[in-house]
């Protein structure tokens, strides 16, 4: 014992550096010797900034920015290559692509007014069935009518499941709705016409 606490005295008389004045960095023995006292710092959390390269249930969506343990990130999300680290040059290639998808998006929508424009001002689509009994006609004109019939007058594809037709089974005029984009529906006349 007598050993340690000389090797201690010894050391807190080497001139070691103050790591505060505020306290009494030696600590007094029985018999006349002094020794350092250790002061430890806080345990400093380890996390990492991380971008998702794919969806991760429970931690969060691709392309999104986390801060996760490093533990975590170095023995399963990176090496099951879930995600990276986030660095100044892969956080300007988000905000490129970001700013790319938000153009294409905005393209896509202009795109889609334009073209509801077109299918607006068209006027009322005809269609031709075979009569029956007073209006009755024999049939339903269907959303496939209603894109032969556009495509042979305005030689625009449309796919017929963006159509929604109300239930056609005799003469007059309709309305019928082309969802175009989420956030632009076309109305367009469709007229019944009996042979």
């Amino acid at each position: 014992m007598a050993s340690l606490t000389t090797a201690l005295s010894w050391r807190s008389s080497v001139g070691l550096p103050n790591f505060g004045a505020n306290f009494d960095e030696t600590a007094k023995f029985s018999h006349g010797r002094t020794a350092l006292v250790v002061v430890a710092q806080k345990k400093a959390t380890k996390s990492r900034k991380i971008i998702l390269k794919e969806d991760v249930p429970e931690l969060g969506k691709k392309g999104q920015l986390i801060d996760v343990k490093a533990g975590y990130y170095r023995n399963y999300l990176f090496p099951m290559g879930k995600a990276q680290i986030v660095t100044p040059v892969l956080l300007k290639e988000m905000r490129i692509e970001e700013e790319r998808i938000e153009a294409e998006k905005k393209r896509v929508m202009e795109e889609a007014q334009q073209l509801a424009l077109i299918f607006e001002t068209v006027g009322a689509f005809k269609v031709k069935r075979k009569g029956g009994k007073g209006k009755q006609i024999f049939g339903t004109v269907t959303a496939q009518d209603l894109v032969d019939i556009i495509k042979a007058q305005l030689q625009r594809d449309i796919d017929k499941r963006i159509v929604v037709l109300p239930e056609i089974r005799e003469t007059g005029e309709y309305v019928a709705e082309l969802k175009l984009h989420p956030e632009v529906t076309a109305r367009v006349r469709v007229n019944v016409f009996a042979n």
